[in-house]
């Protein structure tokens, strides 16, 4: 169990949460460990075989705490929350612009824009501090072949094909991913390629894990502003995927999750000891590294950073929300186009 900010992760199994007066009262083998003042609480991020009374699960869905299931190699799972809030008015603007394939297809192209921009950005750095030549040149390369489609994604017409372009951008950043890995951390940790189900190596398990939390947040930021994390524009609509959640995660990609996690296997804080192979070739990562995960992860939210749009510095946590406000304001017409988060 750890609580950071105001969400309380539920990472050990058979953990059980209950409502005891005004506070979240956790407990491991019926024995008490921690208490938290609810009105601290805004969400519950659970492992499986965690157990929440239902009295709890009542209380938050009444106050707004929702409550997030991810499977042990943190593929989401479930989600509880009370009754819709927000504007409806956004809602129907954000539903009016998915009808619309002109709209709908100018922020699905600022997704892959703003998410192919940062994966470029990532590999370039990565390029100036090789100490490598051969190495510099393979990042270099890639990097111009990701402007490619980037170029091509600011003029196609239809989603099918940007889609397809973010495709290619995407394969060509983790073609040389294991090249962001320094020389000691290769010894022990190899990337080939992204598979996500299942994880083919401890690097990918965390990367899923990673993007889990990643999408949570998003969730919940879209939420906070009254939009509908359903209803998307470049993911497919599908029932029961966030859509518009992961939307807007594509963006933080390679500054967020893709950096904590080389940071994390780059300084040794994490060891292959902690991962654990599942028949089928399936590694997940062990309770010990998901909590470093996520203490790091919570850790780097804190962080300030430039956020050029005010022109002033904010946590990196805000990002999500800042960004979902951009959306409304879009949708709403006082943005002439969504304008994604840009890593410097």
């Amino acid at each position: 169990m750890a609580a950071y900010g105001n969400t309380i992760y539920l990472t050990t199994p058979d953990t059980y949460a209950s409502l005891e007066g005004e506070t979240v009262l956790i407990s491991m083998e019926e024995q008490k460990k921690v208490q938290v003042p609810f009105h601290h609480v805004s969400s519950i991020v659970c492992l499986e075989s965690v157990r929440l009374s239902g009295p709890l699960q009542v209380r938050c869905a009444e106050r707004g705490v929702s409550i997030t299931w991810l499977n042990w190699s943190g593929r989401f799972g479930a989600r509880v929350e009370g009754p819709t809030t927000g504007n409806v008015l956004l809602r129907l603007a954000q539903y009016d612009a998915y009808r619309d394939p002109g709209r709908s297809l100018e922020l699905a192209r600022q997704f892959v824009l703003g998410k192919i921009r940062n994966a470029r950005s990532s590999a370039l750095r990565v390029a100036r501090e090789c100490p490598s030549e051969d190495e510099q040149q393979q990042l270099q390369t890639s990097a111009q072949r990701m402007r490619r489609a980037q170029e091509s994604a600011e003029y196609c017409r239809q989603v099918d094909i940007l889609r397809g372009h973010e495709g290619e951008a995407a394969a060509e950043y983790f073609s040389t991913f294991g090249l962001h890995l320094r020389s000691g951390a290769r010894r022990n940790f190899q990337f080939r390629k992204r598979q996500r189900r299942p994880a083919p190596d401890p690097i990918n398990a965390c990367l899923s894990f990673a993007y889990a939390l990643l999408t949570t947040d998003c969730r919940g930021a879209l939420e906070s502003v009254g939009l509908d994390p359903q209803v998307g524009y470049l993911h497919q609509v599908r029932p029961g995927r966030p859509a518009l959640a992961l939307d807007l995660m594509e963006e933080f990609r390679a500054p967020l999750a893709d950096r904590l996690v080389l940071t994390l296997i780059n300084r040794g804080e994490l060891s292959v000891g902690q991962f654990e192979y599942r028949p089928g070739g399936q590694v997940e990562m062990d309770a010990s590294a998901r909590k470093i995960l996520i203490r790091a992860y919570q850790e780097r939210k804190r962080t300030e950073i430039e956020y050029p749009l005010l022109n002033r510095k904010v946590q990196i946590g805000s990002l999500p929300y800042l960004q979902a406000r951009l959306i409304a304001r879009t949708l709403r017409g006082e943005l002439e186009s969504y304008l994604p988060f840009r890593n410097r």
